[in-house]
């Protein structure tokens, strides 16, 4: 008898310890997952967008480069400052049980989520833009 009310409640306690452990998987919190995988897309192409910005400035330096070459240093530039503004004011809307485990939101948060998603993709339009247009005229 021992032996069954301790298998017993060894499952009890392993169901409880696994319920606790599960994600809220609300529409919000898939919502966020697909912002931040926008964000992860993109954040690692901020090395190669200031690689750029050094090659282009090099080029300009040189008398190599005109006006495409200034005004895509300046997009890229301005597409760094749109990421590095992003995260700020993402990471003052949102704090980390929100963003990273599901913690559910208010009704103005779920309205900022909507925005940020917005612009996030915008951002990431820019930075992925202001680096292939900076890729071909560095190709030529």
């Amino acid at each position: 008898m021992k032996k069954y009310i301790l298998i017993l409640a060894t499952i009890v306690f392993a169901v409880s310890i696994s319920c606790k452990e599960e994600k809220k998987e609300s529409p919000e919190s898939k919502q966020m997952e697909q912002v931040m995988a926008v964000h992860d897309e993109v954040m690692p192409k901020m090395g190669k967008i200031g690689s750029l910005v050094t090659q282009l400035r090099k080029k300009i330096d040189s008398d190599q480069g005109g006006i495409e070459e200034k005004k895509a240093m300046e997009a890229l530039q301005d597409a760094n400052k749109s990421m590095m503004d992003w995260m700020q004011g993402f990471n003052k809307r949102f704090d980390y049980e929100e963003i990273a485990n599901g913690k559910e939101l208010t009704e103005e948060k779920k309205q900022w989520l909507n925005e940020e998603e917005e612009k996030v993709k915008i951002v990431a339009e820019k930075m992925n833009s202001s680096i292939a247009n900076a890729e071909a005229l560095l190709v030529e």
